[in-house]
């Protein structure tokens, strides 16, 4: 497999950084905070909507971006030749 450029691993890496925290801000403050009031009309389990983004819906929602993100970057990692193996990892000069 041939290996990306520096240019590109790093614009693939705000690509998918940028992603993540657009839908971070929806969870975190559209759905969270502008539109809890209209959400509250919903029921989660006897518990309206709204609160229940504010207060357990973010943070699972955020909890999987960190493993998304975790599992993105070692796909690209991969990709790119830097991947950790083993504990170790490769010396910065070596990376690209």
């Amino acid at each position: 497999m041939e290996q990306m450029d520096r240019k590109t691993y790093w614009r693939e890496v705000r690509k998918r950084t940028a992603l993540l925290l657009v839908i971070w801000f929806i969870v975190g403050y559209v759905l969270s905070i502008f539109l809890v009031e209209p959400l509250n009309t919903l029921k989660i389990a006897g518990v309206p909507m709204g609160f229940w983004m504010a207060q357990q819906g973010s943070i699972m929602i955020f909890i999987l971006l960190i493993l998304a993100y975790a599992i993105m970057m070692g796909k690209l990692d991969r990709a790119a030749g830097v991947e950790e193996d083993a504990g170790t990892t490769t010396p910065p000069s070596q990376a690209h």
